[in-house]
């Protein structure tokens, strides 16, 4: 009599998809963003036949495998809701992002860019903000929130942790920084996430995705000398037009007529100075130091010498050539030593 082995349903799971499964549900799908304990879902809402490969290469031992299929239980194909696959509570599923903000001037705010991050759902003490400019290269609260993730991940290995900014011009707009820092998060486990600007979205530093952000930080570091080059045209374009930027003189010509006046009358500067009102700027209606009206003498004093010494060097050329300076002979001046 031959023997049978046991009857296997053709729609119950093998233990091996079973634990794919399982291990694939403890995290959100990057792709489709269904939440940990549910399969995968197509844009019309229906359960998919496998999962997205974003989201199955979260788990290192399926990284390589090409495909993993949704188990039979799961209704694939089905647009209802499926019963959530067990997790294990060891492990912990959820994110962990660490979120960073940046302004480069102490005029600019950072209202909008901590709110993003605040409705992003990362709690105020994960957000570190500083209002500093990319050209320096050490900026203390962003090394402090790059160390904050790493001790993180060295915590809590099995958890993904997110490092998370409005967008890429926060980080740098050098193409070399902006890759290095791709390298260094790539290293430590850790994912970059972007709100805004022209990489928005979650980016894992690894694969195909690397050379895509490097063209994404060329681009931007090509915008900065854009914008540089235009600052400066405009600046050079308004000095022909005679407007110059910076601070209001301090000793306009207005002011500077009667000091000349009242010194060539044989009065100090000092008692000039208690009768001088600052006519604009931030020091609007007070006395001018001593300090600022001897500098604008001095000032005064180097243009109106200037015209006279270029007049008095053209004199000295002009009675050059007409003076009569003999001239030596070609002999004479082949002899000479």
């Amino acid at each position: 009599m031959r023997k049978s082995g046991p009857v296997t349903d053709p729609q119950t799971p093998s233990p091996s998809e079973q634990s794919d499964a399982d291990d694939v549900e403890r995290h959100a799908c990057p792709k489709c963003g269904t939440q940990p304990g549910s399969p995968c879902r197509s844009r019309s809402g229906a359960v998919t036949s496998a999962y997205h490969t974003r989201r199955f290469t979260l788990v290192p031992r399926l990284k390589k495998a090409l495909r993993v299929p949704t188990p039979a239980d799961r209704r694939p194909g089905q647009p209802g809701t499926p019963p959530p696959a067990p997790i294990d509570s060891d492990l912990p599923s959820a994110d962990i992002r660490i979120g960073y903000a940046r302004c480069s001037t102490l005029g600019q705010e950072l209202d909008s860019q901590l709110d993003a991050l605040s409705k992003h759902g990362i709690p105020r003490d994960k957000i570190f903000s500083e209002k500093i400019s990319t050209r320096v290269r050490v900026r203390p609260k962003f090394e402090e929130a790059l160390r904050t993730a790493r001790e993180v991940k060295a915590h809590a290995p099995h958890c993904r942790v997110i490092f998370t900014v409005y967008e890429m011009k926060r980080l740098g707009r050098d193409a070399a920084e902006l890759t290095a820092l791709a390298d260094h998060l790539t290293a430590h486990g850790l994912i970059l996430e972007m709100l805004a600007g022209p990489l928005p979205g979650i980016y894992d530093p690894t694969g195909p995705g690397k050379l895509l952000f490097a063209f994404f930080a060329a681009m931007a570091e090509t915008e900065r000398e854009n914008i540089r080059e235009s600052t400066l045209e405009g600046l050079d374009t308004a000095a022909r037009k005679g407007k110059h930027g910076g601070r209001p003189p301090v000793i306009t010509d207005d002011m500077l007529h009667p000091v000349l006046r009242r010194r060539a009358g044989g009065e100090s500067v000092e008692q000039i100075q208690p009768d001088l009102i600052i006519p604009t700027g931030k020091r609007k209606g007070q006395n001018p130091s001593v300090a600022s009206i001897y500098r604008a003498l001095a000032e005064h004093a180097k243009r109106e010498a200037y015209p006279e010494a270029v007049e008095q060097a053209h004199a000295d050329f002009a009675d050059l050539r007409n003076a009569d300076v003999p001239r030596l002979r070609p002999d004479a001046a082949a002899l000479r030593p």
